[in-house]
């Protein structure tokens, strides 16, 4: 195929391990020409080194990749001449954008992920599947449920979950104003595998509150944060 291709990627839903795949079926439908990423570029990401990829700062808060992707898409699609877009998530809220794209005569190519909703996957003009497993691969053997996470707490009566905690507030935090605690989890999740449900507290909120002596916690809320007393862990 031929003429100008425009690459979308929701990169707080796709992992880069999909970067050459998407980049793949985006010269297979003409010339890629534009070819953006859209996340909070404040996160570690194997994004950032994703060759050939245009890192978009969408900023924090909720669908703000989204929206931002969806903006520049239309922008770009109303303004510019192009034949194809490639709308890279497996996130069903980009189902209206490819919907009205098509109706502008464009070619949406979805790409994403098995879990990917009907909705959007019928809203393209296609829709291909990455990281989808092979007829002949082994079924996985099913995982075993964990057991409950102790923390291994040092003399002083700082566990090494606390260490974890404090590295990733700090590496987070701006200006010591603190962490979203609603960010703590996908982050502890994603950097250590760690899974607040099986601790006693069960949340967040609960496990930093039951320490006082080694975090601070913003009122209940959306943009609460948190912060490390340092003097907890001296």
């Amino acid at each position: 195929m031929t003429g100008r291709v425009a690459i979308f990627v929701d990169g707080e839903n796709l992992s880069a391990i999909h970067a050459r795949a998407i980049l793949s079926i985006g010269a297979a439908a003409g010339s890629p020409d534009v070819v953006r990423v859209y996340m909070n570029a404040a996160c570690n990401s194997e994004w950032h080194a994703a060759a050939g990829f245009r890192l978009i700062h969408s900023g924090i808060g909720k669908n703000a990749a989204d929206l931002l992707l969806s903006i520049e898409a239309m922008e770009l699609a109303m303004s510019q001449a192009f034949s194809s877009v490639v709308i890279a998530s497996s996130d069903g809220d980009f189902t209206h954008l490819a919907t009205r794209l098509r109706e502008r005569g464009l070619c949406v190519i979805g790409v994403g992920e098995d879990k990917a909703p009907k909705a959007f996957r019928g809203a393209c003009t296609r829709f291909d599947v990455v990281g989808a497993r092979t007829a002949e691969a082994a079924p996985a053997a099913p995982k075993p449920v964990p057991a409950a996470e102790k923390p291994v707490e040092r003399k002083d009566g700082v566990s090494d979950l606390d260490l974890r905690i404090r590295d990733m507030i700090r590496q987070h935090s701006t200006k010591a104003q603190g962490m979203r605690i609603t960010d703590l989890n996908p982050a502890m999740s994603k950097a250590h595998g760690t899974r607040i449900s099986l601790q006693p507290e069960r949340s967040w909120r609960a496990y930093l509150a039951a320490r006082p002596a080694l975090y601070d916690l913003d009122p209940r809320g959306p943009e609460a944060k948190v912060r490390f007393r340092p003097a907890g862990f001296a």
